[in-house]
């Protein structure tokens, strides 16, 4: 997976954006106005940060060696993925889709 690739997966689900918060380096995915994916696009090494199930995320963290906890994000509910390494990209997708669900869900319930 690119970097244009990651960029579009994730700004192909409705409502997404990017924006900048942390710096030019650093794009920052939202659904209404929460973080769904971080990822430093222009890095020599693609990570992507999710939202992830806590259950899941310690089942995938002991199975792939490109997924740890998540990088200065809280380590029971995000992972970080090394992207075009032992995760398939279709699964990277589902995760990024996963962790958009997550979020827009919390949002929805809140609003409720």
């Amino acid at each position: 997976m690119t970097p244009e690739e990651l960029r579009a997966c994730c700004l192909s689900l409705a409502g997404a954006s990017e924006t900048f918060p942390f710096g030019p380096d650093t794009s920052v995915f939202k659904t209404n106005g929460k973080i769904f994916a971080i990822s430093a696009l222009a890095s020599p090494t693609l990570d992507v940060s999710v939202k992830c199930d806590p259950e899941l995320g310690q089942s995938l963290r002991q199975t792939h060696a490109a997924i740890v906890p998540g990088y200065h994000l809280n380590k029971r509910h995000w992972i970080t993925v090394t992207l075009n390494s032992d995760v398939a990209d279709e699964q990277v997708r589902q995760l990024i889709e996963d962790s958009y669900d997550l979020v827009r869900a919390r949002s929805r319930s809140r609003r409720a």
